[in-house]
């Protein structure tokens, strides 16, 4: 079978034409999440306490700015609940994208302990012919497998190198988490080491690394940099990733650039005072417009890109 293209995307709702999709996609989120290491309850989006605010908010984004796609990426490990993702996406009439795959070494989950990578690569490619657990619910994405640093983990290179052969073995695209945007070079290389097209990979969280030699290097593979935490002002200021998203789509990238929020705290929340997964329409793309982006170049961004990335498509197939 030829996995080059799908032209049909995986959601939690069942298949969505590419063509479907006419407005914005959300390239990296999460809407229900459980990252809680300390037992302060910060890092979680409950689907008790929080899925509520969630629905509300992608209805207000589908209403307000056409969103469309959400592709949510909490994986094995992360408190992944496709039952509550595939009823906020019809509460909210926007479609979802749900993952698999494990997350970096700290949120590991006993299975990887001592598997190699077949075991794992079957344990995935399982998932995403058959389903998560007994809900049906495929996933139309592997991802955000992780790793820390500037060079994987053991277990993290086995990992990522098993997400690179369930890839392959399905046809879905894979979306990293590089911590802090460093190491998203090395993650790359292993991953087309397994076989893996660079341009079904989007390497994660770029916008944290000020280094727009490293972005250009991922683009220029072929490979999506994902500026997937805008608004998060703790990490990185809004100027800094409108300066280096502006650095690389003046190097000619354009076509590479994914965006994104990365909600992944309930205090992230609109209706907790935090900046929502709006910012990115509120805020960061009128930004982007002052510096010169026509709405061509935001409908590049914002779908044209993630839908291409999603569906496996190479530059020759659009």
């Amino acid at each position: 079978m030829n996995h080059s293209a799908r032209h049909t995307l995986r959601t939690v709702g069942g298949d969505l034409a590419t063509e479907a999709v006419r407005g914005p996609v959300l390239a990296h989120e999460h809407i229900v999440l459980d990252l809680d290491q300390r037992g302060d309850g910060a890092a979680v989006l409950d689907p008790r306490l929080h899925a509520a605010a969630v629905t509300a908010e992608l209805s207000e984004l589908r209403e307000e700015f056409g969103l469309s796609l959400v592709v949510e990426l909490t994986c094995r490990g992360m408190g992944r609940d496709v039952r509550t993702l595939a009823s906020i996406a019809r509460d909210a009439q926007v479609a979802v994208v749900a993952a698999t795959g494990w997350y970096y070494e700290p949120f590991h989950t006993p299975e990887i302990d001592g598997a190699d990578v077949e075991a794992l690569t079957a344990v995935l490619v399982r998932e995403i012919e058959d389903g998560i657990g007994a809900t049906g619910v495929r996933p139309g994405v592997l991802g955000e497998l992780g790793s820390h640093g500037d060079v994987p983990s053991a277990a993290e290179a086995t990992v990522l190198r098993a997400g690179a052969r369930a890839a392959r073995a399905t046809g879905l695209s894979l979306a990293t988490h590089a911590q802090l945007g460093r190491g998203g070079l090395a993650q790359l290389e292993l991953l087309t080491a397994e076989g893996l097209p660079a341009h079904r990979v989007s390497i994660g969280h770029q916008d944290l690394l000020d280094d727009p030699g490293v972005h250009r290097e991922i683009a220029a593979s072929g490979a999506y940099v994902a500026f997937d935490t805008v608004g998060k002002s703790s990490y990185q200021s809004d100027r800094t990733r409108l300066r280096l998203l502006v650095a690389l789509m003046e190097a000619g990238h354009a076509d590479r650039a994914l965006l994104s929020c990365d909600i992944s705290r309930h205090g992230y929340l609109r209706d907790e005072g935090g900046q929502g997964y709006g910012h990115l329409f509120r805020h960061f793309l009128p930004a982007l417009r002052a510096a010169g982006a026509d709405d061509d170049l935001i409908d590049l961004l914002t779908r044209r890109n993630p839908l291409r990335f999603l569906s496996g498509a190479s530059d020759e197939e659009n």
